[in-house]
């Protein structure tokens, strides 16, 4: 199911930070906060980080066959790509540092999912353009933002059971979710990224919940960036 024209988001990643906040709030005008979702069989996790004092980019990407009866999930792919980094680092435009190296570890990928949780903030971002985001419309996927500290935006206190949650907003607006995935743990930040409502982002992340903190493709994705090799 695509959705966008790709040469209206199409841009190179080197900008200067004026130049990168000006595109980012053009950009955002073209992220979608509904559902355009295929029937969901594969869910893509991604963890991104850097390496080399900030010098090389790393992106681990697995892939898992989605089970409605819930996690475990069989682990179909896993890739880890690294290239140099495009862009110094400056506050709020993260993306133009992290998706390159994203991009890179899809292109790897023989299995393409329906659905990406990104270690990252969707919409949850002063300009509505998180990594997330700015990931999922050059994907033309569905995305969600699994962040694990806030951003931007207020919010009242979480409930303390599994599952519980409240509304993350900033300036009158609603910006996505913060979600109690384990009892006595702090809280997740959940935003959509593309494609995908709020209510649905959310119905996802505690789907894919497991034993752990962090819904089940975004943990492993982790799991492999920090292992820098094959999940056994």
């Amino acid at each position: 199911m695509s959705v966008l024209d790709r040469s209206a988001i199409e841009h190179p990643w080197d900008l200067a930070p004026e130049k990168a906040r000006a595109l980012q709030s053009r950009l955002a005008q073209h992220v979608v906060c509904a559902d355009a979702i295929d029937p969901v069989g594969h869910i893509g996790g991604v963890d991104i980080g850097f390496e080399d004092g900030g010098d090389t980019t790393r992106a681990a990407v697995v892939v898992v066959k989605y089970s409605p009866e819930g996690p475990p999930f069989e682990v179909v792919e896993q890739v880890v790509h690294r290239e140099p980094t495009r862009m110094a680092y400056v506050p709020g435009l993260l993306s133009f540092r992290e998706v390159p190296a994203a991009l890179g570890a899809f292109a790897k990928l023989e299995t393409q999912p329906e659905l990406v949780m990104v270690d990252g903030q969707g919409i949850a971002h002063p300009r509505r353009l998180g990594v997330a985001s700015h990931l999922g419309l050059w994907l033309d996927l569905p995305t969600i933002g699994v962040a694990k500290s806030r951003l931007c935006g207020t919010h009242a206190s979480v409930g303390e059971h599994r599952g519980d949650w409240t509304p993350l907003e900033h300036k009158g607006e609603r910006i996505g979710a913060v979600l109690r995935s384990r009892v006595n743990v702090k809280p997740l930040y959940i935003s959509p990224g593309h494609r995908i409502s709020f209510d649905s982002a959310l119905t996802w992340v505690v789907r894919c919940l497991y034993r752990t903190k962090l819904p089940e493709p975004t943990r492993l994705a982790d799991r492999l960036a920090s292992r820098r090799g094959p999940i056994n």
